[in-house]
């Protein structure tokens, strides 16, 4: 089901809660609402929907991914750039992100895994997991 969006700073600066398998089905809402708007969003947070679990779903050049309980283990490279967010009014803002990062997850299955990401891929999930921690651009 695709979901409207949170635009709330209150909420979205709220820290979420660890997804279990009970939460599949935001899993799934969050994949539906990300492709809804795949004009104009790469990425998404379950509190961009307006439920506080710590999933997030995103663009590769791949195909869409989901991520379940991510968390960035290690990050390399540095660099400022400027991100927009749909759930914040205004234009981008500035940030610092990392090149290159490492993420433990655990996948559709709920499968734990640990997995390497380069480049814009790895700053949407960056922009994600912030969203997960309550931290906002």
């Amino acid at each position: 089901m695709v979901h409207e969006l949170m635009h709330d700073p209150f909420f979205l600066g709220q820290k979420s809660e660890k997804a279990t398998q009970a939460d599949v089905n935001i899993g799934r809402d969050l994949m539906e609402t990300l492709a809804a708007h795949r004009h104009d969003c790469v990425g998404m947070a379950a509190n961009m929907i307006g439920l506080k679990k710590c999933i997030i779903a995103f663009t590769t050049p791949f195909g869409n991914m989901l991520m379940y309980n991510p968390v960035i283990l290690k990050k390399d490279k540095p660099y400022d750039t400027e991100e927009g967010c749909l759930s914040l009014l205004g234009g981008p803002r500035p940030v610092t992100r990392y090149e290159i990062i490492e993420v433990e997850f655990q996948d559709v299955n709920f499968k734990k895994k640990r997995q390497k990401f380069t480049g814009f891929t790895a700053e949407i999930i960056q922009h994600e997991v912030d969203h997960c921690n309550g931290i906002l651009i």
